[in-house]
């Protein structure tokens, strides 16, 4: 069993892996030569299956898995998690932004007894509009799922074997491994870590993608959604209640009620679109549910560059 092994999803990467292995290699080094790294190719279509392969012939220690199609970042770490042996693990992003050069020192803040180590980014090197949705994605997910995650936090982490066998058994469909490591509640410590500009390429992360890993992740996280609209639904009936009394007592007073055909229609509308809000959010909550009882694999791989019993 390796002391480290390092989790590194990969998708549209043929330009950096050379590059990534190597300041990999030489910081994991100064550790131990004891590691393994793990790369899990997500179907991106270019050549970085090759690559892998040439890392994995010249160095044992390089070990790759290819999906059988695109699944995602978070079902990435998922199998590579699942895969790894090391005493601890280090999650690491592929394109260079997480700089490796900071995994001795998430490795030293580990031995003073931690579970959970997360690098927070040091002056992010994103673009200002990536950098705000972040920002605004967890502070609206901290809200509705009951969590407190820093904004700054990345993929970057390093977490004990304990971590990963807990986090092995937690097979939902909705997959948010950051959630999933803060809910667990191990004993965790956060230090800042430098942050790089993107090796080559550009982000795959879209807008449309960045807002369904939000809706995802709320909803895996929080059934806080629903209760708002409990709330939503008792205010608009006491609106309705209050504006009930002063139609009346206006009519009771100066003895004609009030003619008004477009707030008529206004709050017909109104409360038309609130109905059809409030459902569309139950039947997000029943569609995942009819996912998750389908107990289908969270992800298939189509080769390895090793044969591992009982993996294949």
């Amino acid at each position: 069993m390796p002391l480290i092994s390092v989790v590194i999803p990969v998708y549209k990467a043929e330009d950096c892996l050379q590059e990534l292995y190597r300041r990999l290699k030489a910081s994991l080094s100064t550790i131990t030569e004891d590691f393994e790294l793990i790369m899990i190719e997500d179907c991106g279509g270019d050549r970085s299956w090759e690559v892998i392969g040439e890392l994995a012939r010249n160095d044992p220690r390089v070990r790759g898995l290819q999906f059988t199609r695109n699944f995602g970042q978070h079902y990435g770490i998922t199998a590579g998690l699942d895969y790894s042996r090391g005493a601890w693990v280090v999650v690491i992003d592929c394109d260079l932004q997480e700089r490796p050069e900071g995994i001795p020192q998430l490795y030293a803040k580990a031995q003073e007894g931690f579970d959970v180590v997360i690098a927070l980014r040091h002056k992010r090197k994103d673009p200002w509009y990536k950098r705000a949705s972040a920002y605004v994605f967890y502070r609206l997910f901290n809200y509705l799922s009951g969590m407190n995650y820093d904004p700054d936090a990345g993929n970057l982490c390093i977490v004990s074997r304990q971590v990963v066998t807990t986090f092995q058994q937690m097979r939902e469909n909705l997959r948010l491994f950051n959630g999933l490591v803060a809910w667990m509640g191990y004993p965790t410590a956060y230090i800042r870590v430098e942050h790089a500009e993107r090796f080559s390429g550009e982000s795959s992360y879209s807008i449309s993608k960045q807002l369904r890993l939000a809706t995802d992740a709320i909803i895996a996280y929080s059934d806080r959604p629903l209760r708002l609209t409990i709330n939503i639904g008792i205010l608009i009936s006491m609106t309705s209640f209050v504006a009930g009394i002063y139609y009346l007592a206006h009519k009771l007073i100066v003895g004609q009620s009030i003619v008004g055909w477009t707030s008529l229609m206004v709050s017909i509308y109104f409360l038309g679109g609130i109905i059809i809000s409030i459902l569309g959010i139950i039947g997000i909550y029943v569609g995942k549910i009819f996912d998750e009882t389908k107990k289908r694999p969270l992800y298939l791989v189509s080769r390895t560059t090793d044969k591992i019993p009982g993996k294949e």
